[in-house]
């Protein structure tokens, strides 16, 4: 019963996570899989089958959200040092 309170917790607060703006989510993402992922794998959720596909469906969502915004800070990151070389000249 343990391991399933525990998976249902982590469904929870990605579910929670899911809803907040970009920062707030990518934070909460890294917060997330520190504390449910670090000592654990997917495969130790203990769910019944409609929610465990939707922990895989919010997991894999997330994963493609935070390829995404990756991408978005690379390219913040690339304008911010053209400015800052336009600056220095």
């Amino acid at each position: 019963m343990e391991r399933r309170d525990w998976s249902i917790k982590a469904l929870e607060e990605l579910i929670y996570i899911d809803s907040l703006d970009d920062e707030q989510r990518a934070a909460g993402l890294e917060r997330w899989v520190g504390k449910y992922l670090d000592d654990s794998e997917i495969t130790d959720f203990d769910l019944p089958t409609d929610k465990l596909l939707q922990l895989e469906e919010l997991f894999y969502k997330n994963i493609n959200f935070l390829k995404a915004h990756r991408e978005e800070k690379r390219l913040e990151l690339i304008k911010i040092n053209d400015l800052k070389k336009f600056l220095d000249h």
